[in-house]
């Protein structure tokens, strides 16, 4: 039987694919960039064919790198950008328009218009979300109001709305598929994640038909095979989930109060709470972490939508190293900010505040500020987010969390990952491979065809590369805490004034 995994890792910023072998080994990567556009203030975008065709390129790269063919892959896992949302026809596979991505804000007024008439609290006790525009299931209406012909073909059952897993499905199933998992169903605002299904009186308010959702399935488990005639193989795809929920499986954190964080584009904490759905009182998330089996475990999420991506505009936008693997060096070229404070709500904040007017706020300069300065508050500003997310989530839980699992592109980042021990107060811990959406995906889907027995078994490959202690005292660290709270304030609401 075949052992290897191909893991398709679909991301903002790029799309993946990644071979691991049974021992939890890489075997071979590929990789293509994909870009945004920003039509108007506010908006990000993505054209739906970019997305697949990148990712078809990397699926074809990395097995030509392997020197495999399509018939040695076991199974395939897929995780995604999550609550990109996508609209296309069912008969002709063709997309109503661009994808409209996570970070999107044009469905600002149509969640204000929903909180006025007060109902928050029924998606809150629905969905174990908040009504924001980072979810899909207003993307979804906006669609139908103004995309030509869409309200149209949902009426007459042609028409498909699917987040980047389900676009990935109905590509590699030649239009035969139209599914996702529980994990990404739960990020839409229209999945009741304590009853398992579309919420009708969430799409009903949204106006939102049911039949154009896809078959919500396991995580783990056969939820299609891919067509013949597009990869040339029919290869099981057996494991699917949003890629906070994968890396959250890919950190091993398989008991109850085990926690990542991820420092991608944005910044992504999860705790593992097992079969309890927590609700938040601070602004958090209840999401479904994976379903396995018919069998739900849960999480309580933060979502920072800045974050590496707040280094790439520092790079890019402002010229201030070519590449961010310098930050580093930067950082520690001068022993403080010198009181500058970069708040990067580019596109509103989110947890634990959920201000979408929020925006990109740079604080504390004087004619001393260097761009050693600004890099390192960019650095700390990460850290800043995520310890704020930490703190909400001890008071929702009650948990005393002894250490933090880290990953992502920032997390290579010694100062960041020192900075962040400093920060909470508790030990940060790197795994030795950092590829851990990839692995998450990889282990649903060589769970469910028997590559690896049981999740003890995937587990034991998580390793430790490099762990953080705390160096810093809470006394040296409070009045910087408090001066992020103060520089977060200043921010909130700019994009009414």
């Amino acid at each position: 039987m075949a052992r290897i995994v191909l893991a398709l890792d679909q991301g903002t910023s790029s799309s993946r694919s990644i071979l691991f072998d049974e021992a939890g080994a890489v075997l071979a990567m590929d990789s293509a960039p994909l870009a945004c556009a920003y039509p108007h203030a506010g908006w990000v975008e993505q054209d739906p064919h970019e997305i697949w065709g990148t990712q078809r390129r990397t699926i074809e790269g990395v097995l030509a790198k392997a020197g495999i063919g399509a018939e040695d892959i076991a199974a395939i896992g897929i995780t995604n950008q999550r609550e990109t949302t996508l609209a296309w026809h069912r008969e002709s596979g063709e997309p109503l328009g661009p994808a409209i991505v996570w970070q999107c804000r044009r469905t600002a007024a149509i969640c204000d218009g929903l909180k006025a008439e007060g109902f928050e609290a029924e998606v809150r006790a629905r969905t174990g979300l908040v009504i924001d525009p980072y979810f899909s299931g207003t993307k979804m209406q906006w669609i139908l109001r103004e995309i030509p012909g869409a309200k149209e073909l949902a009426a007459a059952g042609k028409l498909a709305f699917g987040t980047v897993d389900s676009w990935l499905i109905w590509n590699l199933t030649g239009g035969a598929v139209h599914a996702t998992d529980a994990s990404n169903a739960s990020r839409t605002m229209v999945y009741n994640i304590f009853e398992g299904d579309w919420d009708q009186t969430i799409l009903d308010k949204l106006e939102i038909p049911r039949e154009t959702l896809p078959d919500v399935r396991d995580s783990s488990g056969v939820a299609a095979h891919t067509a013949k005639h597009v990869l040339g193989a029919e290869i099981p795809i057996a494991g699917i989930a949003g890629d906070q929920q994968a890396a959250l499986f890919g950190q091993a954190c398989f008991a109850p109060g085990t926690i990542k964080n991820t420092y991608g584009t944005g910044c992504f904490m999860l705790i593992n709470t097992g079969g309890e759905a927590v609700r938040s009182d601070h602004g958090l998330l209840t999401t479904i972490a994976w379903r396995m089996g018919g069998e739900v475990t849960y999480a309580l999420e933060g979502a920072v939508f800045v974050a590496g991506a707040l280094m790439q505009w520092l790079r890019d936008g402002l010229g201030l190293m070519a590449d961010a693997a310098e930050s580093e060096g930067m950082a520690l070229a001068v022993p403080d900010t010198g009181g500058v404070y970069i708040v990067p709500a580019f596109v509103g904040l989110g947890a634990p505040h959920w201000d979408p007017y929020a925006r990109g706020t740079i604080l504390g300069l004087t004619r001393d500020s260097s761009r050693n300065h600004l890099v390192r508050a960019g650095l700390e500003a990460i850290a800043y987010q995520s310890w704020e997310v930490l703190e909400c989530m001890l008071r929702d839980t009650g948990l005393q969390v002894p250490i933090l699992r880290v990953d992502g592109g920032a997390a290579s980042n010694d100062f960041l990952c020192q900075f962040q021990a400093d920060t909470m107060g508790i030990e940060v811990s790197r795994p030795r491979i950092v590829e851990t959406t990839a692995m998450g995906a990889a282990f649903l889907a060589g769970l469910a065809v028997g590559v690896w027995p049981h999740q003890a078994a995937v587990g034991s490959l998580w390793s430790e590369q490099r762990r953080f202690t705390p160096q810093r005292s809470r006394a040296e660290m409070q009045p910087l805490l408090d001066g992020w709270r103060k520089a977060v304030q200043r921010s909130k609401g700019w994009a009414t004034q």
